[in-house]
């Protein structure tokens, strides 16, 4: 029987914090399995208590202790979230004290400031973003591209626009993305729409079988979709990367996450969001 566990996710707000730190830690871990449950907005002692109830019954269902994740920042409300039967583990109570006392100063204990938009400089940097990335998905409006902070360039279906979303959302990075099709290929140069930004172009390339796999669900057994397109394609893009000095990645075995990351790295990028 594989070792099944019930996690629950615990916020006085959205969740979304709990939820990446939760998920950071748990895929260090390959042989359980993991059930999760988040439980969002849990803001007063009537809703800790029914989340009590929910862990105590996951536990008896189980036959094993569930895991609690919590960011509750309410003293009283992760007082009230303790159950014996539960491997309680509050992200609050292990970072806050410590660093209340590194830094001589008391923490708000406010609810709800990570995803705030109290800060609406952040938050319209963020949406104008977001909007951008948008606007310039597929070289739709490639007139206005020197207000991108980056270009991402790549073969249909190689991660540019989830990439160019991820970093707006995140970081407030204005991503634009520009698909190199066949007619763009053979002469291993950039298209003259693309000369004038080579400084902020960012190349993505992605592994033949794995383009060819994404490609057939949505066209199946075409030229586009078949293996020998997908190996002339990449290899053709890769060949303009080197010539042109562009920085490029492989997506082939890479998260959002990480491309994006590595991108805002290698690109010299400031976030403008945190």
């Amino acid at each position: 029987m594989p070792n099944r566990r019930t996690v629950f996710i615990v916020s006085d707000r959205t969740g979304i914090t709990a939820e990446m730190l939760a998920h950071s830690l748990l895929t260090q871990f390959e042989g359980p399995e993991f059930r999760r449950v988040t439980l969002p907005f849990i803001d007063t002692q009537e809703k800790v208590l029914q989340v009590n109830e929910q862990v105590r019954a996951a536990a008896s269902k189980d036959d094993e202790r569930p895991i609690v994740f919590s960011t509750l920042v309410d003293d009283e409300l992760r007082s009230a979230l303790k159950v014996d039967c539960a491997l309680c583990l509050d992200f609050f109570e292990a970072f806050i004290s410590p660093l209340e006392q590194e830094l001589n100063h008391k923490s708000s204990h406010t609810m709800g400031k990570t995803h705030s938009v109290n800060n609406f400089g952040e938050y319209n940097a963020r949406i104008e973003a977001i909007n951008f990335a948008l606007a310039h998905d597929d070289g739709i409006k490639p007139k206005d591209l020197d207000t991108a902070d980056i270009i991402l360039v790549g073969v249909s279906r190689s991660g540019k626009t989830p990439t160019c979303l991820y970093m707006a959302l995140q970081y407030g990075i204005k991503a634009a993305n520009y698909p190199l099709i066949p007619e763009d290929l053979g002469e291993v140069k950039l298209p003259a729409v693309l000369a004038p930004y080579r400084h902020k172009l960012f190349g993505l390339t992605i592994g033949p079988d794995r383009l060819a796999a994404i490609r057939n669900q949505r066209k199946p057994d075409s030229k586009y979709a078949s293996l020998d397109n997908c190996r002339f394609e990449t290899a053709e893009v890769e060949a303009i990367f080197r010539k042109e000095g562009i920085p490029y990645l492989d997506t082939t075995a890479k998260s959002i996450e990480e491309l994006s990351s590595t991108i805002l790295h290698r690109a010299s990028l400031q976030r403008r969001i945190f």
